[in-house]
Order: structure tokens, then sequence, then C-alpha cells
């Protein structure tokens, strides 16, 4: 019998500043599929419910390949390459890089361009505690139930953390700024941003608006969308300029990538302030 689930969620509302969206999915049945992990300006945690979660090959090339009871997966600029053979299951959260520190006790940064085993931050028996949990409960809105209540216990004293940083990323994600603007808006040198911005969240300000904007783009292109239609809305100067970025950061081109992932469950995943309507037509000429 062929399975093929998949659901999404908003957190419970003390979460939302840390956490973007719950993505759950369980496929059995399915044809072996490949995955390509893209750079988001979210860091991804995932913990599987069955059968462990394979990266085939990661961001920073010098990671060997391996199998993930759960995951924890950093701010990145290359995609990981992750496969099944036809059965997979669990839910992935998207967890915001200022929400780190709050969640994980340790600034984005030191899992930068990283996948690390989700045991080695969060701790064995509670990772193990919340895949029981989550495997025993019988819907989706129950395993979410699950994460709010896990995360939840997670939160701690962020006291430390400079608000700034936050409010720094925060208007990178909302719309194009100038760096020497921002900087400004804050009342720092723009260098002295960039230092700041980099120690906590492990990318450059341009790095990760870069990423932003990219996310957004790949996120509105469907079958039958017009691709220099998103190139457009999403300021690129052109569809060539779109195609470049999608090189730099899948590996790919536009079309080689809705080819192989637009039936992979952790695919598309919208997020909060995704515009959900999108015009079915898309013409892509860039070739791979």
């Amino acid at each position: 019998m062929v399975v093929d689930e998949y659901a999404q969620a908003r957190p419970a509302p003390a979460l939302r500043p840390f956490v973007g969206l719950y993505s759950g999915y369980r496929q059995r049945g399915v044809p072996p599929a490949r995955h390509r992990g893209l750079p988001s300006p979210y860091l991804t945690l995932i913990f599987t419910i069955d059968d462990p979660l394979v990266v085939a090959a990661h961001p920073d090339p010098a990671q060997k390949p391996g199998a993930f009871g759960a995951l924890i997966g950093g701010l990145h600029l290359a995609p990981a390459l992750i496969t099944h053979d036809g059965r997979q299951s669990g839910v992935q959260v998207a967890v915001s890089p200022i929400g780190c520190r709050e969640l994980f006790g340790l600034p984005a940064a030191e899992l930068a361009n990283l996948d690390v085993d989700a045991s080695a931050v969060l701790g064995e028996g509670r990772v193990g505690e919340i895949r029981e949990r989550l495997a025993a409960a019988p819907d989706w809105p129950a395993r979410f139930a699950v994460l709010d209540h896990a995360l939840g216990a997670l939160r701690g004293d962020v006291s430390g953390t400079h608000h700034l940083i936050g409010y720094a990323y925060r208007r990178l994600l909302r719309e194009p700024v100038a760096i020497a603007d921002l900087a400004g808006e804050i009342g720092w040198s723009g260098r002295h941003l960039t230092g700041r911005f980099r120690a906590e969240l492990g990318l450059r300000p341009k790095e990760a608006a870069r990423v932003a904007r990219f996310d957004r783009a790949r996120r509105a292109i469907r079958p039958g969308v017009l691709l220099a239609d998103v190139a457009a809305a999403h300021r690129y100067a052109d569809q060539s300029h779109l195609v470049r970025d999608f090189h730099a950061f899948a590996g790919c081109s536009p079309s080689r990538w809705l080819a192989d992932e637009f039936g992979f469950v952790q695919a598309l995943p919208m997020l909060p302030g995704d515009d959900e309507t999108h015009d079915l037509r898309m013409a892509d000429t860039s070739g791979d």
C-alpha cells in the first residue's frame, strides 16, 4: 500500500519568535528519491519517526555521509543531498537562527555549514524521548503538540544575546536593504555589523540577504510559473541572475531542481510570509 502524507502547522504562539514552521511527512511504497537540502534563512531540525535520515552529501564536503535519527543543520551556502529508498517519515522544524541560543543554548554560528546529530546538542535521552512520543502520537496535530511541548521545555536564558543582531536579521528577511543603511539604523559601522552578525549567525549580512532572496524565489517556482516573472518579483536583475544563484546555491538550474524535487515531500514547505497563491505558468529556458 502506498502512503504519501504531508502536513504543516505553525508552532505554539510562545515559540513563534524562534520557530517558523513544522512540516510532517510519511511515505511508504513510493519511488526512491533524492532531495537537495538548499540554503535557507532557517536552521533545520529533523526528528525521524521510523527510518533514519540518509545524508549522502553535506554542505561541507569534508563531512562524511551518514544516517541520522535526528539532525540539526546550520545555515549554509551549498546544498545537502538527502536520499530515501521509498520509505521516510519524520518531522522537520524550521528554527530561526535568532532562536538557536534560546532552544539549543549556542549561537547559530557554531552550527554554520554543518549537519550534526541532534543528540550531540540536545542530549541522547531527550532526543530519544521526543522520537518515542512522536512515534506513539496518533496523528499530525498530536505530533506537532509533542514538538510544542518539547521545544517549549528547551527555552532558556538568552539575556546575553544582542537583540540588535536579531533586528538586523529580521530586516534582511523582510526586504532588500543596503548594509550601510541597516548599520546606520542600529548605530554601528558596516564593518562592526558584519563582524557581530557573522559571529552570531555564521554568515555575513550580505550572504544572509542573498540566501533569503533565493529562498523566497525558489518557493515561488512551480510548474507553469514563468521563471522571468519569479526573477522580477524577487528583485533579481533578470532571469539569468536567478539562474546563476540557483547554480551557486543548488548546484543545478531551476528546471533541473524542479524536475528532481517537486515530488519530494520536504522540498517546498511554506514559511510565514510566503504567498500561497501562484500563477501556474512556467517557462525555464536556462537549461542545466
